[in-house]
């Protein structure tokens, strides 16, 4: 079985709920599915567990994470991210509300899962066991994202109805941390270490997740241990090809704790449309790399491109940088899943060239990363995985929190080194155990250049409090070396990327949320 069958087409428009109103007949409603029908079989369980996996992230959403941060560009000026860009947003905006209740439906498609599951008489309640911690593990999933985005908010483990759901007020977020950690560690305790239908949590998964969570909260001695027990499991290691590691050959590896599973024709993503090269399938770049996501990858030798003693030639950009640079993103050069080479000077004549439509580049890059040859016929019918969690997060996390911690050891150099050692990324090893402030920035490049583009990086830069700092003000794309023989810089001095301290730390509770409850107070300087 390839993954997890989610029966949407019955749960999508259907409302799973605990009770109906009695009419004058005591008709059953045809509109929603009730308890006078449901929750009465294991398989009412599984199919109520597999509606609570339909709200994790959908393809343009894992794209554009990126795109709000200092190494990504949302090319679509209409789109709302791209006004995130900007810091030109208020909390009026569909993508702050959107967020908000996309993550408030998962909840609530769980919360109604663990209020009724126990009305299901089973003889064996292995199956209801393992469910409830797949259900409370993505519950604190999505709790996770809501306390990064907005801090404080409602904590609802309940079922409640429309009245109380006014009357609410915003929890405290070291307290939803705290329920988060618990949910993932009690969890961890009703899953097993693998599943047979691939893409359903495991024990892993909500370990992994709560590593994640922690350092999020600036609990780092907790996550330190979290991602400590992510690893004794034994069940994860790296992939042995960072280049294939997104394509369809490398899907349900030993890398991957948590994914989530598409299938063509089934249930697709659109991953191959919205990043593609315009000469590979001429549709908009909905999302590109900047000058800075490029200028983040080391040389071989494991110098940064600034220093003097690096050997980088400014003419030659793209020889002897860290292998993860040509396997993230496409510059000049790179082959294309359909044979060509991807060249997007301007006036190249090829259809990626800068300026030669709206479907082109804008920087002068494009992403890498799930562009894969079997989607070129079907570019909107995509069946690639989307990778949540790797194993490569969890290294990176163990390092980052006992330096942040101040528990420095070899075990920090050696989590670091695993992940670039790769066998097809070879950056050479970290061999001397630093101090703090040297290690923290040496695991933030890490983090940058091995985790690109997979949804991460604007969360970082926030919760490192950097994001004043390194979002660049007037955008920047590519150096050639234009027909004269001299070095010319893209830039788009039209876009500035604003980022503003005051503010921008947290996103505005959702402005149709507050008219509804008055009672949710709205977050600074909104």
């Amino acid at each position: 079985m390839k993954n997890l069958k989610l029966i949407l087409s019955f749960f999508a428009a259907l409302t799973i709920f605990s009770g109906c109103n009695n009419d004058l007949l005591e008709t059953i409603p045809n509109d929603r599915v009730s308890s006078e029908i449901f929750w009465k079989t294991e398989n009412d369980a599984i199919l109520a567990a597999n509606a609570v996996y339909t709200y994790l992230e959908t393809a343009a959403n894992f794209t554009n994470w990126d795109a709000m941060s200092d190494i990504g560009h949302v090319t679509l000026g209409w789109r709302e991210e791209s006004l995130i860009e900007k810091g030109s947003y208020d909390a009026t905006y569909a993508k702050i509300l959107n967020e908000w209740n996309d993550a408030y439906k998962g909840i609530q498609a769980a919360n109604a899962f663990l209020t009724n599951v126990d009305q299901i008489e089973v003889a064996d309640k292995a199956v209801i066991n393992r469910l409830q911690g797949e259900v409370r593990t993505l519950r604190a999933y999505y709790y996770a994202k809501l306390a990064m985005l907005y801090g404080d908010v409602p904590l609802v483990i309940t079922n409640i109805t429309i009245e109380e759901s006014r009357n609410l007020t915003r929890t405290p977020v070291a307290q939803v941390w705290d329920f988060i950690s618990k949910e993932y560690t009690e969890s961890a305790a009703l899953l097993p270490l693998t599943q047979t239908e691939k893409g359903r949590v495991t024990k892993g998964t909500a370990l992994a997740l709560n590593a994640r969570a922690l350092l999020n909260a600036g609990r780092y001695k907790e996550a330190a241990a979290a991602a400590k027990q992510v690893t004794d499991l034994n069940v994860y290691s790296l992939y042995n090809s960072y280049e294939n590691l997104f394509t369809y050959a490398a899907e349900n590896n030993a890398e991957i704790i948590f994914d989530k599973q598409f299938i063509k024709d089934i249930q697709s993503n659109n991953i191959f449309s919205l990043t593609t090269p315009n000469s590979v399938f001429p549709q908009v770049n909905s999302f590109v790399p900047t000058k800075l996501a490029v200028d983040a990858y080391k040389m071989t030798n494991g110098k940064n491109i600034t220093d003097p003693a690096s050997g980088f030639d400014p003419k030659n950009p793209y020889t002897n940088r860290d292998p993860r640079l040509r396997y993230s993103i496409y510059v000049l050069g790179s082959e294309l899943p359909n044979g060509k080479i991807y060249d997007s000077k301007p006036g190249s004549g090829t259809g990626d060239a800068i300026g030669n439509s709206e479907n082109s580049t804008s920087t002068g890059y494009n992403i890498r990363k799930y562009l894969n040859k079997e989607d070129m016929t079907q570019p909107n019918n995509s069946g690639i995985n989307l990778i949540l969690m790797r194993y490569a997060e969890i290294l990176l996390i163990y390092a980052e929190a006992k330096i942040e911690a101040n528990e420095i050891d070899q075990s920090v150099l050696d989590a670091i080194n695993k992940v670039r050692n790769r066998a097809d990324v070879k950056m050479p090893s970290l061999v001397t155990i630093g101090s703090q402030a040297e290690l923290r920035k040496l695991v933030r490049e890490e983090r940058e250049v091995e985790l690109a583009f997979e949804g991460l990086r604007y969360f970082d830069i926030r919760r490192w409090r950097i994001a004043e700092t390194v979002v660049p003000g007037i955008l920047y794309g590519m150096t050639y070396t234009n027909a004269n023989g001299a070095l010319v810089t893209i830039s788009l001095p039209a876009f500035v990327k604003v980022f503003n301290k005051e503010r921008d730390y947290l996103w505005p509770i959702p402005q149709r949320e507050r008219e509804l409850n008055p009672n949710l107070a709205q977050n600074p300087n909104w």
